[in-house]
């Protein structure tokens, strides 16, 4: 059962949860990724693992609100609490099923950029880096990113490469350029939800959130937006999706 009254975060929750499959080892992250977590244990995938940066692997999620990933309630009942290096072994040697990663700029290719914005030599925005999002973007099997929906961040191309996607969008770049995983199969917005094709290549709208239509997508969106054969409306959160939810904010 869905309700009518949520946000445009609860949405993107909700939508995130429901890329978790039962059994996935999930390299977590921060922020809406851990409460997509904490849905999808609680609703669809109650064996699915979750895999933090800082050397922590859980199969429930925390009891308390976390400000970091390394917080005392993330420690607490972990079933391995580890090395950094260790966790990301684990993915470097191809047990990350999913991974979700942010960053300022995405491109139509599923490129993301935590670098930098404008000329590499006087950059008009610094930003943090990559993180573990390289990691991330080149070895797990499938990753997710999760943007709000602005025309600055989803752009063409983007400023710099930090998370390789599908390159220049041609089929095999990544086989080509050596990454091992299989590269992202998502873009989450505040407005809609795109996909990739099986094989790579250019990002296509998949659905478009309720309220929202493919005209707002294509004004807000920095490349020539494509459409599957039938837009869809993405399915609002349940009723249940939505108790877990906001038992953790």
């Amino acid at each position: 059962m869905a309700t009518n009254s949520y946000t445009p975060q609860e949405l993107m929750v909700a939508v995130a949860s429901r890329e978790i499959h039962d059994g996935d080892l999930v390299f977590v992250g921060m922020r809406l990724p851990i409460l997509a977590y904490a849905v999808a244990l609680e609703t669809r995938a109650p064996n699915a693992r979750g895999l933090f940066e800082v050397g922590l692997m859980r199969d429930r999620p925390a009891d308390a609100f976390l400000g970091t990933m390394g917080d005392p309630p993330n420690v607490a009942g972990a079933l391995w609490a580890t090395r950094m290096s260790n966790a990301m072994a684990l993915m470097a040697q191809g047990h990350v099923d999913l991974g979700f990663i942010g960053g300022a700029e995405v491109d139509r290719f599923g490129n993301l950029n935590t670098s930098y914005i404008g000329d590499p030599a006087q950059p008009s925005v610094k930003l943090p880096g990559s993180g573990g999002g390289a990691d991330i973007a080149i070895l797990s099997r499938r990753w997710v990113t999760l943007m709000n929906h602005e025309k600055r961040r989803l752009v063409d191309r983007v400023s710099f490469i930090t998370s390789p996607g599908h390159g220049d969008g041609s089929r095999g770049w990544r086989e080509r350029n050596g990454l091992r995983g299989g590269g992202p199969v998502a873009i989450i917005t505040t407005l809609c939800v795109f996909r990739f094709p099986e094989d790579g290549g250019e990002a296509y709208l998949d659905t478009v959130h309720p309220g929202c239509s493919v005209e707002e997508v294509r004004e807000q969106t920095g490349w020539v937006v494509k459409v599957s054969g039938e837009v869809g409306e993405t399915p609002p959160p349940t009723a249940a999706e939505l108790a877990a939810i906001r038992r953790r904010q």
